[in-house]
């Protein structure tokens, strides 16, 4: 049997942006020993979709792993640091319109199981309080606009993600990845050619060159000119959970402190993000043009804004959500859009090409470059995609707003939440361990215990609690201003997040 590993393979990367030039440096840095070259086309005809330009975490990790300082990528791309997100008036529970969704300290052990322990008396019926916002360093660290760096003495490691101008990212990945000897190709895909097994043999472009290649990777965005058009993969889609399928853009002023969060405030229709970047906001509207118009959207939203006379432009995005049924199908890799697209409630889209790219790279070694890991490659694709809708989801059926069919609508949508979902749910509203539940699914691998808990619990999510018991003398409660104490005690080895950014992140001339 032919070693696979023997002969130098050509990679091909349809598509430039952020996912593109991401899964190629992926690539590059894992077989920059191995006989493979990695070629990139792009059209300079082709924008760049960005509807969001918020991170997980996951971001951080690439960086490090390309051996690219902070100091380095963020000034070049408008970065600021982000905590967690705020989501705010999607409850009208009282005492839980607004919580806040953290990224997870070593230091947030600490006080987890005290949360999960109040969480579960109020579960109970029981009069204590249960908001998360009381038990994590991060929300007080987004309160006080502190960036999530500290200072050399505070030995807990900080987790955190980022904000940046998408388009400037793209750029910058584009420079690096050519550093790294991928080959940039411009060109506009005039025709696919298949060869006769119905694998991707060559792509031709307008200018009438052919580019063939062993194997190929489709960042081709929402047009996903080789996963469907090409080799007719079928697209699953997630509308009949997640309704959202069209967004309305406008940047405006940054203020004069800079945000280390990401803003997510429920809307008639909908939802609008808040991301701060060094020279200015980025807002947008997510929602259901089966509910309003573009027309409405963007009212609603510069009424939001206070830019109803503005002059700046908005920009209208439709967005196809769910995901495709093979994410590596043939010679072909999807990656970014043209694999799928989870609303970006949540900022998991990089997280997913991250994953999606690293998952590949190790799956198609381990095979000698052939398809022998495929199927458990999808699978386990499927399971990041599923998982994250279902997390996203959650976020939908369990909001209490009644002011416009779109939330009613939301909330009644039980018949199409997954067995996943809908078994977290009912051990949720039974009392029941959602720890142990949440392992039993093998489900932890994409949202914590403590990111469920933060979800049903700060939306306020108790079931029906007309009136509260006051605890026994012999229940246990936490003493929350000793957790509060402690934790503005930790928040005081943490800098202003605009000073941190001027002064620590200056670009060297």
């Amino acid at each position: 049997m032919q070693n696979n590993t023997e002969k130098t393979r050509h990679i091909l990367v349809l598509g430039g942006g952020t996912a593109g030039w991401m899964t190629a440096m992926i690539m590059a840095k894992q077989w920059q020993h191995q006989p493979v070259h990695i070629s990139l086309l792009e059209s300079s005809d082709i924008g760049i979709i960005g509807v969001g330009e918020g991170s997980t975490p996951a971001l951080r990790q690439f960086f490090e792993r390309m051996d690219i300082p902070e100091q380095e990528w963020m000034p070049a791309c408008n970065a600021t640091y982000k905590v967690g997100i705020t989501f705010d008036q999607w409850s009208t529970r009282q005492g839980y319109e607004s919580y806040f969704h953290p990224f997870k300290f070593r230091l947030d052990e600490q006080f987890a199981q005290a949360f999960f322990h109040s969480a579960a008396m109020r579960r109970q019926g029981l009069d204590v309080s249960a908001h998360p916002n009381q038990f994590f360093l991060s929300p007080l660290l987004a309160q006080k606009h502190l960036a999530p760096v500290p200072h050399y003495n505070f030995p807990f490691e900080p987790n955190y993600g980022y904000h940046f101008d998408s388009a400037l990212l793209g750029r910058f990945l584009r420079d690096k990845a050519k550093a790294l000897g991928v080959t940039h190709v411009e060109g506009k895909v005039h025709d696919v050619l298949l060869s006769p097994s119905g694998h991707l043999q060559a792509l031709k472009i307008e200018q009438g060159e052919q580019i063939g290649a062993d194997f190929f990777v489709d960042c081709s965005g929402f047009a996903a000119v080789l996963i469907q058009k090409a080799l007719k993969v079928p697209f699953i889609s997630f509308e009949s959970n997640l309704f959202n399928n069209a967004a309305v853009a406008i940047p405006s002023e940054i203020t004069d402190e800079v945000p280390s969060q990401t803003l997510s405030t429920a809307m008639k229709n909908g939802w609008r993000w808040q991301i701060p970047l060094t020279n200015r906001f980025g807002n947008g509207y997510v929602y259901s043009d089966h509910y309003c118009s573009a027309d409405e959207a963007e009212t609603e939203l510069r009424h939001a804004l206070d830019l109803v006379d503005s002059a700046v432009e908005a920009r209208h995005l439709h967005m196809k959500v769910g995901r495709v049924q093979h994410h590596w199908y043939k010679n072909c890799l999807a990656i970014g859009l043209s694999q799928g697209f989870i609303e970006p409630l949540e900022a998991t889209a990089l997280f997913l090409v991250q994953q999606a790219a690293a998952l590949f790279v190790d799956a198609y070694e381990k095979g000698q470059f052939t398809e022998q890991h495929q199927q458990a490659y999808n699978a386990r694709i499927n399971g990041y995609f599923e998982g994250i809708r279902d997390y996203i989801v959650g976020h939908y059926i369990t909001n209490s707003r009644s002011d416009s069919q779109y939330w009613l609508d939301c909330q009644n949508n039980q018949d199409n939440l997954s067995d996943s979902l809908r078994h977290i749910l009912e051990v949720w509203n039974s009392g029941g361990n959602l720890v142990e539940e949440l392992h039993r699914q093998n489900v932890t691998q994409y949202y914590s215990p403590i990111s469920w808990h933060c979800l049903l619990a700060g939306s306020g999510y108790f079931g029906q609690q007309n009136t509260l018991q006051r605890p026994a003398a012999t229940d246990k409660q936490v003493n929350l201003k000793k957790i509060s104490e402690f934790l503005h005690r930790c928040s005081l080895n943490f800098d202003s997040h605009k000073q941190f950014l001027e002064q620590k992140l200056t670009r060297s001339a």
